[in-house]
């Protein structure tokens, strides 16, 4: 579908199912009288208290009155302006109802007006709503941000936290970003939460979800790579569902994201205190630390840097079935960036060193697309089965093909398991006392 006819349907939806006020300038032609009587109206009520004599809507009535004296509005336009006023008392200004859609995956604010959304995975810029100045953009990131115990200001101008929702949100205000606040927002997909949502969806197979419960299972370690938005940390989280429930499970992340159902979980969050690191606790300081925590586990919800020897070495020394995510887009170029990340720790190793260290950790690697009609697939499952002339050798055991694309420009494809012999983490699995798996592949 055409980015504009998505706009367009995505806007008739939101007229049917929510406030027929939604789109401002529709109820209000004329644009600059709105823009003027928002900003009245907004400017006048903040940081004002609510009197205790009053009920809220009556407040919001007396302020409306006050500010539109001399103006000619109809009920629409006043019923109007009233939920916007209430949207920012109540919620999170223009954002409010763009945080409450489910068919909205992300929000991005670039400037008073400028935001986009993506719906099915694409980004579309929406003119329907706009913010009044910078100051408004930042008086609302500090509301999302506030029960958060967060700050943003000329200190501290960035924050990467998540919402009550598990939704996360990253916010970047000046001297950082010289064209003004800038807000990104990454909403949580409460309908993605299980592996039959994957299935359901296409993202995987019945024969790869077998597969990969037995893996997880039978403890191998395994790393999630993909690109931008590609669900890499709503795979993890599904991953870490197959865990079993009598294991100690240590998460590690930036900013808590994974929602483990067991029992027995840690989790852990860095902590940025400004941009001068005052303070800082990284992700390689909590698997350090997480080490003398006694764990069968340990889930990164994503390596970057230094931390990715650390996590290497946990997985060397005992830790089986750990995991982690990282940028990448393919299951070689992750370990390319492994490699890097490695070399970022300062130790002195050779690069043949860490290869070896690398294949010795890794069991699999899965990789996370987002295809181009913006629907997410596993498009491969591989394992490292070794070294040969100092090279790491890869063996692909699940891959999805891409065959073109179907009248409505969607991806079509198929996913083959090459079944042709089995793989060497089988032994691995099936040691742990896994079974599941035993008529996937021919035997040997």
């Amino acid at each position: 579908m055409k980015k504009n006819s998505l706009l367009e349907a995505f806007n008739i939806e939101r007229k049917e199912n929510r406030s027929p006020e939604i789109n401002d300038y529709e109820i209000f032609p004329d644009k600059k009288l709105l823009d003027d009587l928002r900003t009245k109206i907004v400017v006048s009520i903040i940081d004002s208290e609510i009197p205790k004599d009053k009920l809220l809507d009556q407040f919001i009535n007396d302020v409306i009155d006050k500010n539109i004296e001399g103006y000619d509005l109809s009920n629409l336009e006043r019923s109007h302006l009233f939920h916007l006023i209430d949207n920012e008392i109540n919620g999170y200004g223009p954002l409010t109802e763009l945080l409450e859609d489910k068919n909205i995956t992300e929000i991005m604010v670039n400037s008073p007006k400028e935001i986009y959304i993506e719906i099915d995975g694409q980004i579309i810029k929406d003119e329907s709503i706009s913010f009044i100045n910078d100051e408004h953009i930042i008086r609302t990131i500090q509301r999302l941000i506030g029960p958060l115990g967060r700050t943003i200001d000329s200190s501290n101008p960035m924050v990467d936290s998540r919402l009550s929702d598990g939704s996360r949100i990253n916010a970047v205000i000046p001297p950082l970003s010289t064209k003004g606040p800038v807000i990104t927002i990454r909403k949580f997909k409460s309908e993605m939460t299980n592996v039959e949502d994957f299935i359901r969806t296409g993202s995987m197979t019945p024969y790869m979800a077998t597969f990969l419960d037995a893996a997880v299972k039978g403890k191998c370690n395994i790393i999630i790579c993909g690109g931008t938005g590609s669900g890499k940390t709503t795979l993890l989280n599904i991953l870490s569902g197959f865990i079993s429930h009598d294991e100690r499970i240590i998460t590690i992340e930036d900013a808590a994201e994974l929602r483990l159902n067991q029992t027995h979980v840690i989790s852990l969050e860095t902590r940025v205190t400004n941009y001068t690191s005052d303070g800082e606790v990284t992700i390689r300081d909590l698997v350090i630390n997480s080490l003398r925590m006694r764990p069968d586990r340990i889930i990164v919800g994503e390596v970057r840097g230094k931390e990715a020897f650390d996590m290497l070495q946990a997985m060397n020394t005992g830790h089986d079935g750990s995991m982690t995510t990282l940028h990448a887009n393919s299951p070689k170029d992750a370990l390319n960036r492994l490699e890097t990340m490695v070399l970022m720790s300062g130790l002195e190793i050779p690069v043949k060193a860490i290869r070896e260290y690398i294949v010795n950790a890794i069991d699999l690697i899965v990789n996370i697309d987002r295809m181009s009609d913006g629907r997410r697939k596993i498009t491969s499952i591989t394992e490292l089965t070794g070294m040969s002339d100092n090279e790491r050798e890869l063996h692909e055991i699940f891959a999805f093909k891409q065959t073109g694309l179907t009248t409505k420009k969607e991806v079509d494809g198929e996913y083959i398991l090459n079944n042709d012999k089995t793989p060497a983490v089988y032994q691995k699995i099936v040691s742990k006392g896994i079974t599941d798996i035993d008529n996937m592949f021919q035997q040997e």
